[in-house]
């Protein structure tokens, strides 16, 4: 088993290092937060056409790059360091897993090869307005209509949902849970953005009321691939957030180097090494557990799911404490709305809720290792 990157994924890695740098600077996460759709629409055409990200993990016969979710979480480690605003993760994450892990092959011919040109961006909304992320609790509910379905429900905190084309809605039917995908501009669909603290991912409650919808793989077999799609992207939002945490790590450092208090910098102070010795070890073995987690989403082995559920637990509560010291090291100027480490703060705090807090997946572990 080898943990370590190949040429290739680290030459991904310093491409999107690079094309972020150019178009996510600060001004531009700033910019980008304020506006209704949350992302610049030129940008992620130039992601698909120049850079083919959104088909970096899609099979080739359906339009993409046909790589795999290694080189996809390096993908996730760069958008979270520089606080990437798109649908990205929602699209490629959520929705294209959703389509290769439940749908058929006539689904996966219909629904991917737009993901993969940048043509749709989608979305799945998984929770009502409870937030449990428990897919067989869900309220929402599908009937057939004819040659077609119709759901009926509320879904809340669905990412980017105020922009995607397509929602791919879990709903239950007679036959137990089931996938639909329902067009966003659909009759019967009303969505209404969110309040949100971190605003560089923005969040919706969908309202769906006789919406048309069109059956994704089959009827009331939709759990297991589901419950697969949630555990990779767990594993992908660990990884988004190890790249936050190692930013925070360097920029507390840089600081502690350069800020001068009674003659000296202060990261000579003990106090501050400490607090910033402390990172590093969170950083590090946050990016073991990720790592560990993107292998056993590659080798799709029996690992994935105790794997995921710990990746997921750690880097949430490694990345809010590498965030929460970012703001004490820099000291009163951290604090202020001018300075990027509130930003930090925010996604760090957003990322640990969603897709299920450390709590949710500890249990989940301890359920899976039958303690």
């Amino acid at each position: 088993m080898n943990f370590g990157f190949s040429d290739e994924q680290e030459e991904l890695r310093k491409m999107v290092k690079r094309f972020l740098e150019e178009k996510s600077p600060e001004s531009e996460v700033r910019r980008l937060m304020a506006t209704p759709e949350g992302y610049d629409t030129a940008v992620w055409e130039q992601m698909a056409k120049e850079l083919a990200l959104q088909g970096l993990g899609i099979p080739e016969e359906f339009g993409g790059q046909g790589f795999g979710p290694v080189e996809l979480y390096v993908v996730f480690e760069e958008m979270g360091a520089a606080l990437f605003c798109s649908p990205y993760f929602s699209t490629v994450a959520l929705a294209a897993n959703a389509v290769l892990f439940v749908g058929n092959e006539k689904d996966k011919a219909k629904y991917l090869p737009g993901i993969a040109s940048g043509a749709t961006i989608a979305t799945v909304a998984l929770t009502d307005d409870d937030g449990l992320w428990d897919l067989t609790t869900t309220s929402t509910t599908a009937t057939a209509s004819g040659d077609h379905y119709v759901v009926n429900g509320v879904r809340s905190y669905v990412t980017d949902g105020n922009v995607a084309n397509v929602i791919f809605v879990p709903a239950m039917t007679d036959l137990g849970l089931s996938l639909f995908a329902v067009e966003g501009t659909a009759s019967g669909v009303a969505r209404e953005s969110l309040s949100t603290m971190d605003q560089t991912r923005k969040q919706s409650r969908v309202v769906f009321t006789n919406a048309p919808a069109t059956l994704v793989g089959t009827n009331g077999g939709a759990l297991d691939g589901l419950q697969i799609t949630l555990q990779v992207a767990a594993a992908a939002l660990a990884a988004e957030q190890v790249g936050g945490a190692q930013r925070v790590l360097t920029n507390s450092v840089e600081y502690a180097k350069n800020r001068v208090q009674f003659g000296r910098p202060i990261g000579s102070f003990q106090a501050i090494k400490h607090k910033c010795a402390d990172m590093l070890l969170d950083v590090e073995s946050a990016k073991s557990a990720a790592y560990y987690a993107a292998w056993a989403a590659q080798e799709q082995n029996d690992e994935l799911a105790i794997a995921a559920s710990l990746a997921k637990s750690f880097c949430s509560e490694a990345y809010f404490h590498c965030a929460a010291e970012n703001i004490q090291i820099h000291g009163g100027i951290g604090f202020t709305w001018e300075h990027h480490a509130h930003l930090y703060f925010k996604r760090a705090k957003s990322s640990e809720l969603f897709l299920g807090d450390p709590a949710y997946h500890r249990e989940l572990l301890a359920q899976r290792l039958g303690i």
